[in-house]
């Protein structure tokens, strides 16, 4: 049995209070917990959002489907007054709004999203080209809480949630990464995602909520709901009127915060709307980045032999 103290973080962590060694193979002990950066959970494979790629699409949102859209509206006006040229001209503005930032975000590189593959055990990541990762089952991960003092803000605490790769073919050369953004974050938060992804190597693909293995993906599919629907608070908040319409049998049921609430959500429709397509499709265009070894690896009869033992094969 390994030792607490051979653990690669635990002279790093000696220091500091809260903090824990994490391992494949030994329970925290804290209710699992999925994480917002889950982007996508397949049969075969997890994949975790990484750096500024739950940012893309926010430009063609914000100057598509808003300012596009309310100069597509002007230019309806001006056309239905006679106003011809000054109607091209607002649609040839509303158009460059939209295709411009879209083409920018689809076209420019995307941060790939750490993968965890269940079928060979192991994690990947990529850096500036380089293909970083390490096996599953003797990962070395940690989590710790600190605080950040702002010059606008009292303290908050944050925790993070660290595990050390190594690149491919140079053991030697190693780097931390977060899995996931540890902003906002508790140590118990950070636990239980941890909890989450051994559920998820061990007992998955599907598994309920205390991680034990389940033949039917429902559990796992009202986390992916919450993903999927953001954006979509029109749905929400309406459904929040229908319930007091029903229960106030339709008297008094529609208060003025209810009304602003979906007035404003209905003025940000387009703009989501826009958010969420431009995302998917630089999402979709940068999973072909991956070098071929990591795709084929991806697919269900794709090879299972681990990066690190053609490492030492070479070797």
């Amino acid at each position: 049995m390994t030792t607490a103290t051979e653990h690669p973080f635990a002279q790093r962590l000696a220091q500091l209070p809260d903090s824990r060694l994490l391992r494949a193979d030994q329970a925290t002990g804290t209710p699992l917990m999925c994480m917002p950066e889950v982007e996508e959970q397949t049969e075969h494979y997890l994949a975790i959002e990484h750096g500024d790629s739950a940012d893309r699409g926010m430009w063609t949102g914000a100057l598509g489907g808003g300012l596009g859209c309310f100069l597509f509206i002007m230019a309806m006006i001006t056309l239905l007054n006679g106003q011809t040229q000054s109607a091209a001209q607002a649609f040839f503005v509303a158009t460059a709004c939209t295709v411009i930032p879209f083409l920018l975000e689809v076209l420019r590189p995307m941060p790939l999203p750490i993968l965890l593959n269940r079928r060979t055990r192991e994690l990947y990541f990529e850096q500036e080209g380089e293909i970083y990762h390490t096996p599953w089952d003797s990962i070395a991960a940690a989590t710790y809480a600190y605080g950040t003092v702002g010059p606008y803000t009292a303290g908050m605490r944050h925790a993070a949630l660290e595990a050390l790769l190594h690149r491919y073919g140079h053991p030697q050369e190693q780097v931390v990464i977060n899995l996931g953004s540890p902003t906002g974050k508790s140590l118990e938060m950070q636990s239980g995602f941890w909890e989450y992804l051994r559920a998820y190597m061990d007992n998955g693909p599907w598994f309920d909520e205390q991680g034990r293995h389940s033949d039917s993906p429902e559990y796992l599919q009202s986390f992916q709901e919450v993903r999927n629907s953001k954006g979509q608070s029109v749905r929400l908040y309406w459904g929040l009127i229908k319930e007091e319409y029903k229960a106030n049998k339709g008297r008094n049921f529609l208060s003025y915060a209810d009304f602003m609430l979906l007035f404003g959500s209905m003025m940000l429709l387009p703009v989501r709307m826009l958010q969420n397509f431009t995302y998917a499709m630089a999402k979709r265009r940068s999973r072909s980045q991956w070098p071929q070894m990591i795709r084929e690896r991806l697919r269900a009869d794709g090879p299972t032999s681990r990066l690190v033992d053609m490492e030492q094969g070479q070797a």
